[in-house]
């Protein structure tokens, strides 16, 4: 099993409609992919969203990447964020992990991705912990029925 956090803030308000239909796109398609097993979704204080994914395999991942509407709107975050981060790294199994574990493997092993207009934190390599009170956030389940995102 591959486990998988991304990090994203975007920096101006007025992106946030075109960011957030992405993303309802992008998550209707991860519950149709193939090796989903579930995941979460949390939206965190200032513009930020975090991703926490579990796949069978890093190719059924990289699948997804590649394709359908994630693949369409990696390129437009470049412009979108200010901050980027993500890591994946090989989990014991399906079972989604917590935010705390997730933020530790993004603060130990993240890499940061390009954007166009970084902040502050992003060019120090730095930012906070998710806020998890009040937590706004989701599970996912794939469509097919598959393992709970416990």
């Amino acid at each position: 099993m591959i486990s998988s956090v991304t990090r994203l803030r975007v920096r101006a308000v007025w992106r946030l409609p075109m960011f957030l239909l992405r993303t309802m796109l992008a998550q209707r398609q991860v519950t149709r992919a193939d090796g989903f097993y579930g995941g979460r979704l949390l939206v965190d204080s200032h513009n930020t969203y975090w991703t926490l994914t579990v796949w069978q395999d890093e190719r059924a991942m990289k699948k997804f990447r590649g394709s359908g509407s994630h693949a369409k709107v990696m390129p437009a975050l470049a412009e979108w964020c200010d901050e980027a981060a993500y890591t994946h790294w090989t989990s014991e199994g399906p079972s989604v992990p917590t935010w705390p574990e997730a933020y530790e493997r993004l603060l130990t092993e993240g890499k940061f991705s390009r954007v166009n207009h970084p902040s502050a934190d992003h060019v120090a390599r730095r930012f906070p912990q998710p806020r998890l009170q009040p937590l706004i956030g989701q599970n996912i389940k794939p469509a097919y029925g598959g393992y709970p995102a416990a």
